[in-house]
Formats: structure tokens, C-alpha cells, sequence
């Protein structure tokens, strides 16, 4: 069954729970205003507890996918601008947050053999088969940035992308594959040939270069994403807490960007 849930991986069911019905939202399986089923039928249906449910609803609503109304039941939230990602999210959930149409040109997809970068990011053997899908991504038509993932092969046998399709949402309902935490690093950079061309901008234009390396709930990286990102898009904000100052359980998010003024984050992949 699509979305169903495992209890044997490590990620608490309530999250998995949280991630399909996350999925099914930005899939339009239900849209803006209308009423999900009640708890009873979301817990018959993924076979969970009524706590399950409950605690997944809490955390979706708390990210403002939907809005709990006493005495009348749980409904489709319309996302509004903030002031930035709390989460590992998808370059589609982060458009669609901010009401852009998001959509991607995919450049090409196929299995190579992993260079040493690749290799050392994903601790595979030196010329390991991965799975590269480089993708150019857009929100509202405008090239934002040009994408490169690198997937162990093995993890994802018959992938095949489809433009405009998250893959994230493709990694969790077929392959069962849940982003935990990642980890990226930022560049500073000019446009070089071919960005230059994809994303539309003059030579020598300021561009981020981003590294990321995505890791699975056990730890083992399962994605390797190299990303050129318009630097006239965006602009870099840190939150800078004192030592001591933040409760341990503040969610973690000391970057984030900011696309024409309005919050968005960089913690793309599908």
C-alpha cells in the first residue's frame, strides 16, 4: 500500500505518519479548506494507535499544514510566509509554502560510477554505481538553481524521475527511504558556463555553491546533492544563539534563505 508505515525502521510512526500525510497535502490529494478524515479513520487505516494519529496531526499543524477546529475536525491549512524553514524540506514543499508554482527541466538521469567527492560523501567504494539526476529547479517559471543528486544505486533500483515530481515523496512511498537530518555546506561563488546559460544570469554573477549530504534515520547517507543557487535570489540570514541560551530540544535551522524577500529555505532535494 502506498504510504503505509513500518514498524521496524527506526523512525518513530508518528513521523512516518506525519510524512505520507504531509506527502498526500502537497500532492493537492486534499486541498486548501477541506476536511481530513476523522482520527479513528487515519488510525484504521495506517493500522496505528489514536496517539499515533493525534501526535502526527500536532506536528503538522504546528507547521501549518492544517488547522485543528474544536467541535468540527481537522482541515487543510493555507500555508503563509514565515519567517523560515524549521526542517529538512524538499525544494516543491518549500514553493508551495510560499504559494509558487514549482516545477523542474530535468538535464539528464542515469546510473554512473561514483567519483571520489561522491564516494567519500556517501561512504561508498570509489566507482560504486549511483543513481545522478541533475535537474534544473524553477518557482514561478524563474530558474532558481541547477541541482546534481547522487543516490547509491542500490537503494533506488528502477528509478526513473518525472519532471515536477517530488523526489523525496518518490524515495519515501517506493522506496521506503525517510531523510532524517542533513548537513550542508555553503560556497561563495561567480557563474560559470553552463549555470550561467541554465539559470539565465550574466557571467561572473554572485551564485552559492551548496553541498549537502543527507543522512537516513540510522545514519547512513543515502543522498548527495550539489546545487548552483542564484546569489541576486537570495540572501544567507543566521540566528546566532549564545552557548547555554536555547533549550535542547530547539529545532535547528541556523540558516536560511530568503527568495525576493520572502522566507524560504535552501534545504532542497525533491
Amino acid at each position: 500500500m502506498v504510504g503505509a508505515l513500518d514498524k521496524h525502521l527506526p523512525l518513530p510512526l508518528y513521523h512516518q505518519l506525519q510524512s505520507v500525510l504531509k506527502a498526500e497535502i502537497e500532492s493537492r490529494k486534499w486541498l486548501v479548506d477541506e476536511q481530513l478524515p476523522n482520527e479513528t479513520k487515519i488510525a484504521q487505516r495506517f493500522g496505528v494507535g489514536k496517539i499515533t494519529v493525534r501526535q502526527a496531526l500536532q506536528k503538522l499543524a504546528e507547521l501549518g499544514y492544517i488547522r485543528r477546529e474544536q467541535g468540527r475536525g481537522t482541515f487543510v491549512a493555507r500555508r503563509k510566509f514565515d519567517e523560515g524553514p524549521r526542517e529538512l524540506t524538499s525544494f516543491t514543499e518549500e514553493m508551495r509554502r510560499h504559494d509558487l508554482a514549482s516545477t523542474s527541466r530535468i538535464l539528464g538521469q542515469s546510473v554512473m560510477e561514483a567519483d571520489a567527492r561522491v564516494s567519500n560523501a556517501l561512504l561508498l567504494p570509489l566507482h560504486a554505481p549511483v543513481f545522478v539526476l541533475k535537474r534544473v529547479r524553477l518557482a514561478a517559471g524563474e530558474p532558481m538553481s541547477v541541482q546534481t543528486a547522487h543516490i547509491p544505486a542500490a537503494f533506488v533500483p528502477g528509478l526513473q524521475v518525472t519532471e515536477n515530481l517530488s523526489l523525496y515523496l518518490v524515495l519515501q512511498t517506493r522506496y521506503q527511504l525517510y531523510a532524517a537530518r542533513a548537513r550542508e555546506t555553503y560556497f561563495a561563488t561567480v557563474a560559470e558556463a553552463p549555470a550561467v546559460e541554465l539559470l539565465g544570469i550574466p557571467a561572473g554573477s554572485p551564485v552559492f555553491s551548496v553541498e549537502r549530504v543527507t543522512l537516513l534515520p540510522d545514519e547512513r547517507p543515502f543522498e548527495f546533492v550539489q546545487s548552483v543557487v542564484r546569489g541576486d535570489r537570495y540572501t544567507i540570514v543566521l540566528d546566532l544563539v549564545k552557548p547555554g541560551a536555547a533549550p535542547a530540544d530547539s529545532p535547528a535551522s541556523p540558516l536560511r534563505l530568503f527568495p525576493g524577500g520572502s522566507a524560504c529555505g535552501l534545504g532542497w532535494a525533491g
